[in-house]
């Protein structure tokens, strides 16, 4: 199938290319770490936006009115704005936020607080330093909104009323808030960017602002930290190692002779044991020394709560022990439907990894709580550990240093940060 053509522009209003490039250009120079993104852009020239908009293709939609009234340093902040829109993922966050905040079909009401919400993140931090502000962009303080917060910050106190009349021609296309218009090209569209490329230009822009975080402003270095090193799921990774932890070669499993073996028909008169796998046995071993604060023990009370989904639900499967500077009473989940974590004092948590190894039937898996200011023991348990690790910000006396390289949890513990 042809891909559909951009919609015609008369002749009378054909876009003034020269003028548009040398506002590009302009805005390379005072933006260079934008560079790689900017010239990315493929262009449309069209009257169906009242200014310029994208799409999430990284199509540019340009009208050709809007450039010949427009001075080209403002314009350059234009490209700027239309491109951060790409950049800061709003037409994906535009669409996990519909689903959400449970928001349903493709209004213009909801459009347009989108992108107000979209413009009120990026407007922060384009203008100045070269590019004025336009007369007409918006600002979070026009709807008496604190500056300086995300997109989603912004959607949960944007309301259309009459203060929002103003901006009604408002459209930065589906780049900026994941709805498709009927004037853009589409997937199947010309000259659009694949994923691949999409995810190429992005990940280029945000190694070079950190190769040279002196020239951008802390938003965008923020940006391009989370995108080179984006935080991990820590929810996820511990219910994954929990569950690699447990349906590891040998967790659960043990010899009966209430199952014969398959082999036993082999030999005639011989009875063979079978391998039979049990339901797996985890313990969680909680420290409640004084260095864990109350909301810390919290979380872990949830998390050793969320633990019991890894085990089909099975409460009677998990084993709580608190442990500070010695161990103290363990409690299976079914037992008490509190688990009480007493403690206050110093930490060893050797002596709760010791009363967990003593339980009866032995743990297949075993889960710490900590902040990781702990002795460790010296050989590794006899069965997989995860720690989750409350984070401590890193010390830089040579002392506390030593320190935390004697407290870093071993080698064997599968860690996952938590927070």
């Amino acid at each position: 199938m042809k891909a559909p053509a951009a919609p015609p522009v008369p002749a009378a209003q054909a876009l003034d290319h020269d003028k548009l490039y040398t506002a590009r250009l302009y805005a390379v120079r005072v933006r260079p770490y934008l560079a790689t993104a900017l010239f990315a852009l493929r262009v449309v020239p069209t009257r169906a936006v009242p200014t310029m908009g994208v799409d999430r293709h990284w199509r540019m939609y340009v009208s050709p009115a809007f450039v010949d009234r427009t001075p080209m340093r403002e314009l350059a902040g234009v490209w700027v704005h239309e491109v951060a829109h790409l950049l800061r993922d709003h037409h994906g966050r535009g669409d996990r936020l519909a689903r959400d905040l449970g928001s349903v079909g493709d209004g213009a009401a909801e459009r347009l607080r989108v992108n107000i919400a979209g413009d009120f993140e990026i407007n922060d931090d384009i203008y100045g330093e070269g590019l004025p502000r336009p007369a007409g962009a918006l600002r979070p303080e026009t709807l008496d909104l604190a500056p300086g917060l995300l997109m989603e910050d912004y959607l949960r106190a944007v309301r259309i009323t009459p203060r929002t009349a103003d901006m009604a021609w408002l459209d930065c296309g589906s780049g900026a808030d994941g709805h498709d218009r009927p004037w853009e090209l589409g997937p199947d569209g010309a000259d659009g960017l694949t994923p691949q490329e999409r995810e190429a230009v992005v990940f280029r822009v945000a190694q070079g602002i950190k190769g040279s975080p002196g020239t951008a402003p802390e938003g965008w270095k923020r940006w391009a930290e989370q995108v080179c090193h984006p935080t991990q799921p820590w929810r996820d990774l511990l219910g994954a190692a929990l569950r690699s932890a447990v349906s590891s070669a040998g967790a659960g499993g043990d010899y009966t002779y209430r199952r014969p073996a398959r082999r036993a028909a082999s030999l005639p008169g011989v009875v063979l044991p079978g391998l039979r796998r049990t339901p797996p046995h985890v313990a969680v071993v909680v420290d409640t020394s004084g260095s864990v604060s109350d909301t810390e023990l919290g979380s872990a009370l949830l998390e050793v709560t969320a633990l019991t989904d890894a085990l089909g639900g099975r409460r009677d499967l998990v084993t709580v022990v608190a442990c500070d500077a010695t161990a103290h009473a363990a409690r299976r989940l079914c037992v008490d439907a509190e688990i009480p974590l007493v403690g206050g004092g110093g930490t060893d948590l050797r002596a709760g990894f010791a009363r967990a190894l003593r339980l009866t039937p032995r743990p297949d898996a075993l889960v710490v709580f900590t902040d990781g200011q702990t002795p460790w023991p010296e050989h590794a348990p006899s069965c997989r550990t995860v720690v989750g690790l409350f984070p401590r910000p890193s010390r830089t006396d040579q002392d506390d240093e030593e320190d935390d390289r004697l407290w870093r949890p071993p080698a064997w513990a599968r860690v996952v940060e938590i927070g």
